[in-house]
């Protein structure tokens, strides 16, 4: 819906542009009429002009349909910088699930995991959007039908835990260890695995947007087979043989 409304605004602004100076042209013949003014009719384009410029409005709507830039995940840019560790919080290492709602990763303040031990956790089902997770041990964890979208998931332990049926979008594993973890059934659209370690993980039936299944089949780590489930990573997700 987004990407329509951008296309649509596009299309009217570049057609404005172009056919602004036909309308400009149009009352100057008309004020050429009033007060007997010569030459005003050279700045009126013809027919042929005038469909060539709604054409190339045309083209630029689509242009952005067809190849729409790709969702970056919280994390992905080069100028973001996490605040420092509020060490003073005993209770900040712990798995709660938020109250607010997952739609924005919207909290009362910030839910930082960072250099928490946490393995063998269990939070199915939990609100965990927008978590911060950076030297953090979840391996083992129970992620069953969680929500982590928005997460930012780097250089973390995340060995042999169970995201099925999780909605972990708009996230970044990058740099983080998932060997044997489970994803079957998840929504991962503008989740990035870019440097992450996902040998032994399956994919079955996960929802991952084209882009990143395109840089997920690139993962020289995507190989081997899930301990739990058996299933092939590299063709859980699709990619077909390397």
């Amino acid at each position: 819906m987004k990407l329509q409304f951008v296309a649509f605004v596009a299309t009217f602004a570049v057609a404005s542009a172009f056919v602004a100076p036909t309308l400009t042209s149009q009352s100057r013949l008309q004020q050429s009429a009033l007060f007997g003014k010569v030459g005003a009719e050279q700045d009126s384009p013809s027919p042929i002009e005038f469909f060539g410029r709604l054409a190339v409005a045309s083209l630029v709507s689509v242009s952005l349909l067809a190849h729409p830039l790709p969702a970056m995940a919280d994390g992905q840019t080069e100028k973001f910088k996490l605040p420092p560790i509020d060490k003073s919080d005993k209770r900040r290492c712990s798995l709660n699930s938020s109250s607010m709602g997952q739609a924005n990763a919207a909290r009362d303040k910030l839910y930082d995991l960072r250099e928490c031990s946490l393995s063998g956790a269990s939070a199915p089902g939990y609100d965990l959007s927008g978590v911060i997770m950076s030297k953090t041990d979840v391996s083992k964890a129970d992620f069953k039908e969680a929500y982590f979208s928005k997460g930012y998931l780097q250089d973390s332990n995340f060995e042999g835990a169970d995201f099925s049926n999780a909605i972990v979008d708009r996230a970044t594993f990058k740099g983080s260890s998932l060997r044997g973890a489970i994803f079957q059934n998840a929504v991962l659209t503008g989740t990035s695995f870019v440097g992450a370690d996902v040998e032994g993980a399956d994919f079955t039936e996960a929802a991952i947007g084209s882009f990143d299944l395109k840089n997920l089949c690139k993962n020289p780590t995507l190989k081997g087979e899930n301990p739990k489930t058996g299933a092939d990573t590299r063709f859980s997700v699709g990619c077909g043989p390397s």
